[in-house]
C-alpha cells in the first residue's frame, strides 16, 4: 500500500468521525443556548466540550484501532469492535459516577447530555465499523 493509499485509507473513516462530532456538538450547543440557561450548563461537573472531546478521543483511537485490526485480520473486526467499545463503556462510567453520586436535580440535565453524547459516539463507531467491515470505505 502505498503512502497516499494509507493516507486515505485512515483519513476518511477518522475524519468522518471527528466531523461527526463537529455537528454533534454544534448542535448541541445550539439547543442549550435555545432551551438550558447559562447558568444551569455552567454548574455542570464536565462542560460539553470536554465530553465532547474524550469521546471524541475514544471514537477516533477505537476507529483507528479497527483500521488496523482489519489490515491484519478482518475476520477479528467485530470482536475486536465488542472488546473496545465495552472498555470505552468502563471509561464512560469512571467520568459518569460523580455525576450520578449528586442526587440534586439540576444535574439530571447533564446526566441526559452525558448519555445522549455517548450514545451519539457509539452510533457513530457502529456506522463506520459497519462501513470497515462492508470495505465501503
Amino acid at each position: 500500500m502505498t503512502t497516499n493509499n494509507l493516507f486515505l485509507y485512515y483519513a476518511k473513516p477518522l475524519l468522518s468521525v471527528l466531523f461527526s462530532g463537529i455537528i454533534g456538538l454544534t448542535i448541541h450547543k445550539i439547543i442549550f443556548h435555545f432551551f438550558i440557561s447559562a447558568s444551569t450548563e455552567e454548574n455542570f461537573i464536565y462542560p460539553i466540550y470536554s465530553l465532547y472531546g474524550v469521546f471524541a478521543i475514544l471514537s477516533l483511537l477505537i476507529v483507528a484501532v479497527l483500521l488496523k485490526i482489519k489490515k491484519k485480520n478482518m475476520d477479528t473486526v467485530g470482536y475486536a469492535f465488542l472488546l473496545l467499545t465495552s472498555v470505552k463503556m468502563v471509561v464512560a462510567y469512571i467520568f459518569l459516577k460523580p455525576i450520578l453520586e449528586t442526587s440534586n436535580s439540576k444535574f439530571e440535565i447533564e446526566k441526559i447530555s452525558f448519555f445522549i453524547v455517548f450514545i451519539y459516539f457509539l452510533a457513530i463507531e457502529t456506522i463506520v465499523t459497519i462501513r470497515i467491515l462492508n470495505n465501503k470505505l
